[in-house]
């Protein structure tokens, strides 16, 4: 049997790249999958359908609470609840490196609102469902830059490492509800977005390859494992955790 079927389970930024990968690989192990994006989900919502999936899209902004409660409420009006929430979505691909000095505070402040604040709000309006349930999962998308300290994405590596604070002290609230919150660290994922960027696919990809185990790219594909697997009831005495999910850069 696929390993979440029956489940339902949203995935921010899921309009293209790293999050419509997600949506594939879940709704391939039997999930129904509700995507959200400031982008139209109207292209991975059909190519879950046209696999044989159920899904449903919506435009959503995740730092606005109402937008958020809406579309949770209609996740729930049509498959009766959520049982996981993987939060995909940040501000990261359009960014560009610059030294700390050269970052305005309006910049920081966008970064944080989307990547801490969204990952805030997308959590506290899923929960009361998952609780009235007993059960539920979430996973937040950090990044090995947290660890690495990576110099030149001053607001992204802060960003970052709140969710790996958010992670474990929403785990040591919740746990005994029955959900369970852990945190997938990818490498640098050669999704198309960050193809564009020359700051990422340029001299820091090449240097990100050469550091790995593993030396090649990161491609989305790559992460679909860990997630499923925390999204499943195989991962079901585990939580508070954070996973590298990077080729080998990182060991801890």
């Amino acid at each position: 049997m696929a390993r979440l079927t029956g489940r339902s389970v949203i995935v921010t930024g899921g309009a293209r790249g790293i999050g419509a990968a997600y949506a594939l690989a879940l709704a391939g192990e039997g999930a129904k999958v509700a995507v959200c994006d400031i982008l139209d989900c109207a292209a991975t919502v059909a190519a879950v359908e046209q696999a044989g999936g159920e899904a449903i899209g919506q435009v959503c902004d995740i730092t606005d609470a109402d937008a958020v409660a809406a579309f949770v409420g209609a996740v729930i009006e049509r498959f009766g609840g959520v049982d996981g929430l993987v939060n995909n979505a940040a501000l990261f691909a359009t960014l560009r490196t610059k030294p700390v000095e050269q970052v305005s505070s309006d910049e920081f402040d966008q970064v944080l609102r989307v990547n801490v604040r969204g990952t805030f709000e997308m959590i506290k309006a899923v929960l009361p469902a998952m609780k009235r349930k007993g059960y539920g999962k979430i996973v937040n998308i950090a990044s090995g830059t947290l660890f690495k300290g990576t110099p030149f994405m001053v607001p992204y590596v802060a960003s970052k490492g709140a969710l790996l604070g958010i992670t474990r002290s929403v785990a040591r609230e919740v746990g005994s509800a029955g959900i369970c919150v852990n945190c997938v660290a990818p490498g640098l994922t050669m999704s198309e977005a960050i193809g564009d960027n020359p700051d990422y696919s340029g001299d820091l990809a090449a240097m990100t390859v050469k550091s790995r185990c593993i030396p090649r790219d990161q491609q989305p594909e790559d992460l679909n494992g860990i997630v499923i697997f925390l999204l499943s009831a195989e991962s079901d005495f585990m939580t508070g955790q954070t996973v590298v999910v990077d080729g080998g850069s990182i060991m801890n």
